[in-house]
């Protein structure tokens, strides 16, 4: 039995580029669509949204890369993406996380490298969905109703949508509420690897609960001090 192919949406602005990644894709079994702008990219997964993965260069003729990403977070929750860039400044690589990007691969490209990264996401978030915690489930915590299936988190009459990435880790949080949940306990589930960039990046996602927590004075996310987090719950 031949194994799924898994569709590849590349936002590429680069004609040799993106034909080049576009075809060794093919060539290693994805089935690739190929958009040059950010326009067109949204213009396809509002036609199809059947991607399992996006490859998004920051630097597009139309619409900002991070822009676009916060547009796939908005309107298209479930869909993961990568980041493809040839500027290596830190506070971009921390900006791309923040954003709910699963990873972030500096220019130039090398294929092979790619590929290994797209298996290895892929592969992650299909061992996810084997897992004890799935489906996904409604929670109560404290005065708050969480809804990991649909991504949104309610306190009395306001609803706040979260993103990706925010979810999982809240997810994750709530599951283990009043334990220690290690720096690389949630790395390695939710990130799939610990290193530098993934753990600035969980503490944006971390403050962010923190101010959508903040309305009830029984719940708090504490720091431990270089071991990781623990969800109180009063």
């Amino acid at each position: 039995m031949q194994p799924e192919t898994k569709k590849i949406l590349l936002v590429e602005d680069d004609d040799a580029l993106g034909y080049l990644l576009s075809e060794y894709l093919k060539i290693k079994n994805f089935s690739v669509e190929w958009a040059k702008n950010g326009k067109s990219a949204l213009e396809i997964l509002r036609k199809n949204q059947d991607f399992n993965l996006a490859i998004l260069d920051v630097m597009l003729p139309d619409i900002d890369g991070f822009d676009l990403a916060g547009r796939l977070q908005k309107d298209f929750p479930n869909l993961p993406f990568l980041f493809l860039t040839a500027r290596s400044l830190k506070i971009d690589v921390l900006k791309g996380f923040s954003l709910g990007a699963v990873d972030y691969l500096k220019k130039p490209i090398d294929e092979e490298e790619l590929v290994a990264r797209i298996e290895a996401i892929l592969s992650r978030m299909g061992t996810d969905q084997g897992t004890e915690n799935q489906p996904k489930e409604t929670y109560k915590i404290g005065e708050y109703t969480f809804d990991s299936q649909n991504q949104e988190l309610k306190h009395e009459k306001e609803s706040i949508s979260l993103t990706g990435r925010e979810s999982e880790i809240l997810e994750f949080l709530i599951i283990h509420k009043n334990q220690l949940s290690s720096h690389k306990e949630l790395l390695t589930k939710i990130w799939g690897k610990d290193d530098y960039f993934n753990r600035k990046s969980l503490n944006v996602f971390i403050s962010h609960l923190r101010k959508y927590l903040q309305k009830d004075p029984h719940l708090s996310i504490e720091n431990v001090h270089k071991r990781g987090f623990i969800l109180k719950v009063e």
